[in-house]
């Protein structure tokens, strides 16, 4: 009997991943996301700081002779995990209205 309620309560949950280049545009994402889940009465936890990302991409300098002359750059993906837990209607109607800026990445499983 236990297990079927607690297999309820994890089913009422969204779970939302939020990725992002520049992590001042995440941080200001994920603090406006929890400022509407909080203001339509629903529970929060997070912004959990998942490990970030790095790429690293090795390119010569010279186009033809200078094999040794090269460069490198590194891209950094920023995560953060947000779960809501008992979300109602009015908070899921809230979160798809919701205006993120350009360069934030959404993911929301239910």
């Amino acid at each position: 009997m236990k297990a079927t309620v607690a297999k309820q309560e994890l089913k009422q949950r969204i779970r939302i991943k939020v990725r992002a280049y520049d992590h001042k545009l995440i941080d200001n994402s994920c603090r406006q996301i929890i400022e509407t889940v909080l203001r339509h009465g629903s529970e929060v936890i997070g912004p959990i700081p998942l490990p970030t990302e790095n790429r690293k991409y090795t390119v010569n300098r010279s186009t033809f002779v200078k094999k040794d002359a090269r460069e490198q750059f590194e891209i950094r993906t920023h995560k953060r995990l947000i779960d809501i837990m008992s979300p109602n209607a009015q908070t899921i109607e809230a979160l798809t209205n919701l205006n993120l800026p350009a360069g934030v990445d959404v993911e929301i499983k239910m």
